[in-house]
């Protein structure tokens, strides 16, 4: 009888043990995965504190930048808390937005250098909204000890332009902490005094224009890019190796060699005595005093660029054509096709990853471009990233060059979607 019950609790242990095996070889392989997680995340934080450094932490404060503006709302306390119940800008404020004005300017004069300069600020900071404010505010601040009651005609007997509601809505308008007038300036738009948005005086109508020329030779140079990267990376994928990766060499020469070296040897072959035009003048092409202009143009610019940009082409094309079996071409030509319908038909389809990824690489690679335009562009080939270091440089109207990249970063990332939604980015082949 003890052998007969045995057999049963026997039994019935077993899958417990199995149960606990169970359960313990998840939990080990929970903390397995834990520690492997770990690890990895320990292996590529130093990559991601450089991108949050390098790349997050200047993006965020650029955007911040184009909306923060609380200079006029610290500097002028009073007149801005005058001004709180001013509605009608069409019409001037009271006295005691002219009396606040009066004791911010005293306070600031009174507070030694560091007060002076604050004002110049300010004015500097209000006349980029209303032209020759600046002079107004460092004139009446210069007098502002010495006025007294009533103060509106103090201010406006010391200048002409304390009497225009113009003014008293651009320091109202300027008075919160975040704003966005930057970002309306960058589309040649602005506050009227009344508080609805316009356009920019004719005069001052400056980053549309810019913006479009911008945009087509960003396009010009990518299709430029494409016409004769295109061929080139065709001739490099169906040569033999070992000549395929001597061009290859040539094509990455340029890489090692500086992009401002690059830049202004186009100088020296486009300019009116260069070397261009010199031996086309030998051919008898054109004449000693009617030379084209190839430089300080947009034409300079589109070349310069195209040269220097054309290997960003090449490369993602070439990865894929190598990787195209020949065997499809002789497919379709023992099928009746002729060679241009096989290679438009049968061959091209499979480059277009190769090909999305090139245009876009060098598209915003050429929407963002500093250097060459600012060297060869002139006038006629200066793109929005020169006008972003003006602002940053000379008229350090930092909020601006702000709003500016701000809009860049924005339709660089309308592009990426509209290409995601169109190509697809898995599709991108980039090597």
């Amino acid at each position: 009888m003890a052998e007969a019950t045995a057999g049963p609790a026997s039994a019935s242990a077993a899958p417990q043990y199995q149960v606990a095996d169970s359960a313990s070889l998840k939990a080990k392989l929970r903390k397995a995965n834990s520690k492997l997680r770990r690890n990895a995340f320990l292996l590529t934080a130093p990559l991601l504190l450089f991108l949050v450094i390098t790349f997050i932490i200047p993006i965020g404060d650029m955007l911040f930048r184009a909306v923060d503006d609380p200079l006029v709302g610290q500097a002028l306390p009073r007149t801005v808390a005058a001004l709180g119940d001013w509605n009608d800008t069409t019409v001037l404020p009271d006295e005691a937005a002219y009396a606040a004005l009066v004791e911010d300017l005293k306070t600031l004069r009174g507070g030694g250098s560091d007060g002076r300069a604050l004002i110049g600020r300010v004015a500097t900071r209000l006349n980029f909204e209303t032209s020759g404010v600046r002079s107004t505010v460092t004139r009446t601040a210069r007098r502002a000890q010495r006025m007294e009651a009533p103060f509106k005609e103090a201010l406006i007997a010391a200048d002409d332009d304390w009497g225009k509601p113009e003014i008293w809505a651009t320091i109202k308008r300027l008075s919160g902490d975040y704003t966005s007038v930057h970002l309306l300036a960058s589309l040649d738009l602005r506050y009227a005094t009344d508080g609805a948005i316009t356009q920019q005086p004719d005069v001052r109508q400056v980053y549309v224009d810019l913006w479009l020329r911008t945009l087509w030779i960003s396009v010009l140079v990518t299709l430029c890019c494409v016409a004769l990267g295109y061929p080139v990376a065709y001739l490099l994928a169906t040569l033999p190796l070992r000549i395929s990766n001597l061009l290859i060499i040539m094509v990455l020469l340029p890489f090692w060699t500086s992009l401002l070296v690059r830049t202004t040897s186009w100088i020296v072959v486009l300019g009116q005595n260069g070397v261009l035009l010199e031996f086309f003048g030998f051919l008898g092409l054109v004449g000693e005093d009617d030379r084209p202009q190839l430089i300080y143009n947009m034409v300079g610019t589109i070349v310069a660029m195209t040269h220097i940009l054309l290997p960003f082409m090449i490369l993602p094309l070439y990865s894929v054509m190598k990787g195209i079996s020949p065997s499809y071409m002789r497919a379709a030509r023992s099928l009746g096709a002729t060679p241009a319908r096989a290679f438009v038909r049968v061959y091209m389809p499979q480059t277009v990853p190769g090909l999305g990824a090139g245009c876009i690489l060098v598209f915003i690679l050429a929407v963002g471009y500093y250097i060459t335009p600012a060297l060869v562009g002139g006038q006629d080939g200066t793109m929005i990233s020169n006008f972003i270091a003006f602002h940053m440089q000379k008229s350090l109207n930092w909020g601006l060059a702000a709003a500016l990249g701000a809009i860049l970063l924005g339709g660089v990332l309308a592009l990426y979607w509209l290409y995601d939604r169109i190509v697809g980015i898995n599709n991108m082949k980039l090597g």
